[in-house]
């Protein structure tokens, strides 16, 4: 009997640990993700470091978005599944990293989604005659969107030894699909979105599940631009760009090289300011990125310490000059491809 109570052991102990082998190998296990350090909401003044700084809100996508959310009860959730999505992924994509030699597993791809992503543009233009939007503004900006997430910039050979490693090649292509032009004698169309409205005396975004909408338009305010988080209408859904900020463009001046869509591109495909709308201790939920306590203008020098490190101030996601921001990094590429994956926000650009 006893030699029979240890074979039922030892039999029930070899059980347990093929169960436990199996659960290793199931793939696509969801990870353990912490989402404590969510937020959606932000400080209507966080951009600034100081009262002066606050004129120069030049991107308005936090504020939009804010305003998005009194509005829209049920965003905020929407938005919190795809940070956990995205975070699912992330946490799956390093733990294959480290994975077991031998496992006999399949890893999960190197990045959230693998492959070229290209992505038809639809360029709405509300215009007036002082502020003419041409087609060699049109074509100037979708190839400098194709450098930016190309890892093509020229600029890019600047970024500091200590950034280096953290260049990103996004792999993601713009296509122009179509041009839709509307005169307009409206000196200032505001964040509200009547841009996206043909009944506001706008142009309707065109299906927002396959085209990149881009509205060009006087904004107001001294406003570059804004754009639209994942999660929101399809209605309104794409990015709003200054007509002076649009393409190369000698009305822009130092903000006149096309890096204000690139920078509000980067919002629609999920990105955060890199300095996360807070303090130091509030993250744009990017490991890589540096933290910070509010943006960086001009073309600042090297090293800019916030938060007791140097800044990554040449990001895209900052508010720099045009020619002085040129990298995204991995983990910025990280995020804007979970978006593209099998259950992503934007999984119909892919599919």
């Amino acid at each position: 009997m006893k030699k029979l109570i240890l074979s039922f052991a030892a039999l029930a102990l070899i059980v347990v640990a093929c169960q436990n082998n199996n659960d290793e190998a199931i793939p696509n296990q969801e990870a353990a993700v912490d989402m404590s350090d969510f937020y959606v909401y932000t400080s209507d003044d966080v951009s600034a470091k100081s009262s002066a700084d606050a004129k120069n809100d030049k991107c308005y996508s936090m504020k939009v978005l804010n305003q998005q959310l009194r509005d829209n009860p049920g965003l905020e959730q929407r938005m919190f599944q795809i940070e956990k999505h995205t975070r699912t992924l992330i946490a799956a994509k390093g733990a294959a990293n480290k994975g077991k030699p031998g496992g006999g597993t399949t890893p999960p791809p190197p990045t959230p989604y693998v492959g070229t992503v290209t992505i038809p543009v639809i360029i709405n233009i509300l215009e007036d005659a002082s502020h003419i939007v041409t087609q060699a503004h049109i074509n100037s900006q979708i190839a400098i969107l194709n450098d930016d997430f190309n890892n093509s910039n020229p600029n890019t050979s600047s970024v500091p030894a200590e950034f280096a490693g953290l260049v990103a090649d996004n792999d993601i292509t713009f296509v122009l699909a179509g041009v839709n032009r509307k005169a307009s004698s409206k000196s200032a169309w505001g964040t509200n979105d009547s841009m996206k409205s043909a009944s506001q005396g706008g142009i309707d975004a065109t299906d927002a599940s396959t085209y990149l909408n881009i509205w060009v338009c006087e904004i107001g305010g001294g406003i570059l631009g804004y754009a639209q988080f994942p999660g929101g209408s399809a209605a309104t859904d794409g990015v709003v760009i200054g007509s002076d900020f649009f393409g190369e463009n000698a009305a822009g001046t130092v903000y006149g090289h096309g890096r204000t869509a690139t920078h509000e591109i980067g919002h629609w495909l999920n990105l955060r300011h890199i300095w996360g709308d807070g303090r130091c201790r509030q993250d744009d939920f990017v490991d890589d990125t540096p933290g910070s306590d509010g943006p960086n203008y001009g073309c600042p020098n090297y090293p800019t310490v916030n938060c007791q490190s140097a800044d990554m101030t040449m990001n895209y996601m900052d508010y720099v000059y045009d020619d002085c921001m040129y990298m995204f990094s991995n983990g910025q590429d990280d995020r804007m491809r979970a978006i593209f994956s099998s259950g992503g926000s934007r999984e119909s650009f892919v599919q």
